[in-house]
């Protein structure tokens, strides 16, 4: 979308915009920069002109009641979302992830995270005019949906729930049962109809990115990324070929549950496993097998100065062409992510920490990836 000046960060701890301070200290203003530095320097997704951090924010838990919340959603809970939303900007995040069924109706209580985002995003506009934010969000590939129109017509559905004449980012959320060149075919009828500026894909095996790449490549479009799952603990896009195409491609991937949906932060232990759905994916058991791993990434930020978060994060960073998109549920998550960056694990710590992560089986991911 059309906002155009990064904000900066004018406090590694607080991130705050330059017009909220006063008074900083000399070498305050040199930590300044770097971060500032760190969080404008940006990549351009795959063959596209669309540029992004190398850093983004997963919205998939805002509103949501199906997975994330505790299967609740409240005001304390929507003030936390929208502190994460100002958070990152404020340190120079502009990237934000959503989806049409992230929130889904058909959960009760739920509510729609691209209208949230939406909501986010006008409320900020009204103190920050000309703000850049860049938006990306995906189609659902229900069975019932056919053809090229099918796309187009649930982009217009999500463009008027953000409240936006166009999107920065528009994929596929995963593969259909059928008709996936007609899915293609409406997005490359989205970029051409100026309802978005680059086109991606997600959970795309090998086999389904190329195919993706090479029909968008007839008509001049390039296929910008393909968002997967991945992090130090599930490296399937490693082992599959996915990494290695989208490298071979020139399309960025970008890495959903980068911090394993919390188990790699170091902030669950076998008797304090995660609540809900997670607690059946990130056991006791797998927890257990997880401390050493988790002691040695403790020891690796602590050279650094930094949090097990930070450092799984760089460590994906460090892969090159991938951009992780943690989820941020509070201003706090949101600001410690940013820590990621501006700064890099030596090869050895990172061949390190795979070689560690090899010795635990990985679980399961998203089940489509098999499709």
């Amino acid at each position: 979308m059309a906002m155009n000046v990064s904000s900066a960060c004018f406090s590694v701890l607080s991130c705050k915009k330059p017009n909220r301070i006063r008074a900083v200290a000399s070498e305050d203003f040199a930590t300044t920069a770097a971060l500032k530095t760190d969080t404008e320097d940006k990549l351009k997704l795959g063959g596209s002109e669309l540029k992004v951090p190398r850093l983004g924010i997963g919205a998939w838990s805002w509103g949501d009641t199906s997975y994330w919340n505790n299967f609740q959603w409240d005001d304390q809970k929507l003030k936390a979302a929208k502190a994460a939303f100002n958070g990152s900007l404020d340190c120079g995040i502009t990237f934000f992830d959503t989806a049409e069924v992230y929130g889904s109706p058909l959960a009760l209580g739920a509510e729609n995270s691209e209208t949230l985002l939406g909501r986010f995003i006008k409320e900020r506009e009204n103190d920050n005019p000309g703000e850049e934010v860049v938006v990306a969000t995906k189609f659902a590939a229900l069975p019932w949906r056919f053809g090229r129109q099918s796309v187009i017509s649930a982009l217009k559905d999500s463009l008027n729930r953000l409240g936006l004449s166009s999107v920065d980012l528009y994929q596929l959320h995963w593969p259909g049962i059928w008709g996936n060149e007609g899915y293609i075919d409406g997005l490359g009828d989205a970029v051409e109809q100026g309802l978005v500026k680059a086109v991606g894909v997600s959970n795309y095996s090998e086999k389904r990115l190329r195919d993706a790449y090479e029909r968008l490549k007839k008509r001049g479009i390039p296929l910008a990324s393909n968002q997967v799952n991945y992090s130090l603990i599930y490296r399937l896009p490693e082992q599959n070929g996915v990494k290695a195409a989208c490298d071979e491609l020139g399309v960025t991937l970008i890495a959903y549950s980068p911090i394993a949906q919390g188990a790699l932060t170091g902030k669950y232990k076998p008797e304090n496993p995660p609540s809900g759905p997670r607690g059946r994916i990130y056991t006791p058991e797998f927890l257990t097998k997880l401390q050493p791993l988790l002691i040695r990434i403790k020891e690796i930020g602590g050279n650094y100065g930094k949090t097990p978060t930070q450092v799984v994060l760089n460590w994906l960073i460090a892969q090159e062409n991938v951009v992780p998109i943690p989820g941020a549920k509070n201003a706090a998550q949101a600001k410690e992510f940013v820590g990621a960056l501006g700064w890099r694990l030596s090869n050895e710590e990172v061949d390190e920490l795979r070689s560690l992560a090899s010795e635990i089986s990985p679980v399961t991911g998203f089940p489509v990836e098999k499709l």
